[in-house]
């Protein structure tokens, strides 16, 4: 019989009204969780820890940090598998830094929910149901960690939330999802490639993440740099361009040390260093890194976990560049 931990950390599918405030807040508990499902799952064993009880929008990266070790010390222990409960604004982000710290083949799979769990039609309790038996089963082995939302999981680098209430939230755009929860059978269409997993003793949590709009000054850029950034991650028009005034000024600070990032504003496609005076070859010409089809919460989790690890310069830029594809 497969053994498998449910962490849980709080999010909307654990959360419930208050009536007194009216606010909906995380107040549920793992065994509560675990009591809500309507299939018994009597052929898996479940075992509850309960790493936090709060809203992800509250999680930041050295939490997440924390996580990521609590799953490794899990699957350490003997668990076939993990499945992390998690609310779904930052979900994208934990399930990557997840994947970039966890050694271990054996299955990592978020879940959550769009419907808090006191209302009328919760679609926690399957999301959860489905979870477990994705992290019981061997197809998930050497996935990395995944996202399992709405019947379908997707691999952690490429998932993103694409709709702010919708049940079926979690798309990977291009990449396409890795496969489907049918009942209890698990459907496998395809494994993730860009993985890589990396030995840190914590994260570097001052990587700044700026998004580019018409005509934007450089001051964000100035003040981050000026009040302790380790790094600036940018989300630049198409292809990775950027006001005048933010291309020189993103030069100007990698000639002095400081890692700026490129990604996207789309939501699909790719950066590529292609226009000049003052576009994305400038900036590319100026050292400026290039992440592929990242976005950019995902380049600043991998931004984060490699200036953890010391790494900089060359060494830096090659891995960014890895996992940009």
């Amino acid at each position: 019989m497969p053994k498998i931990c449910l962490i849980t950390t709080g999010g909307t599918i654990a959360s419930k009204l208050e009536p007194e405030t009216g606010d909906v807040t995380a107040s549920v508990t793992g065994a509560q969780l675990r009591a809500m499902l309507h299939d018994p799952l009597e052929d898996i064993e479940i075992t509850i820890d309960e790493f936090s009880n709060v809203g992800s929008y509250a999680i930041d990266l050295p939490l997440g940090f924390s996580l990521a070790q609590r799953i490794s010390h899990r699957l350490d222990e003997g668990f076939d598998g993990v499945v992390v409960t998690h609310g779904t604004d930052t979900m994208e982000e934990t399930a990557f830094m997840a994947d970039l710290l966890v050694r271990s083949d054996k299955p990592i799979v978020f879940t959550g929910a769009q419907h808090a769990a006191d209302e009328p039609n919760p679609d926690g309790p399957r999301n959860i149901t489905d979870s477990l038996r994705l992290a019981a089963s061997d197809a998930a082995r050497g996935l990395g960690a995944v996202i399992c939302f709405e019947q379908e999981f997707h691999a952690a680098r490429d998932v993103t939330k694409s709709h702010t209430s919708r049940t079926d939230t979690f798309i990977s755009h291009e990449h396409g999802k890795l496969g489907e929860v049918d009942g209890d059978r698990v459907v496998l269409h395809r494994r993730p490639i860009l993985r890589r997993s990396y030995e840190a003793n914590g994260v570097v949590a001052d990587v700044e993440l700026v998004k580019l709009a018409m005509g934007i000054s450089d001051r964000y850029l100035r003040f981050a740099a000026d009040n302790g950034a380790k790094a600036i991650i940018l989300e630049g028009f198409g292809r990775g361009n950027a006001p005048p005034s933010v291309t020189a000024t993103a030069t100007a600070l990698v000639k002095k040390g400081l890692p700026v990032i490129m990604t996207s504003r789309c939501q699909r496609g790719r950066v590529k260093a292609i226009y000049g005076n003052g576009g994305g070859k400038t900036l590319s010409d100026g050292g400026v890194i290039f992440a592929g089809d990242l976005s950019g919460q995902k380049a600043r989790v991998l931004v984060s976990v490699l200036l953890g690890m010391g790494l900089a310069g060359k060494r830096l830029r090659e891995e960014i560049e890895y996992f940009a594809g």
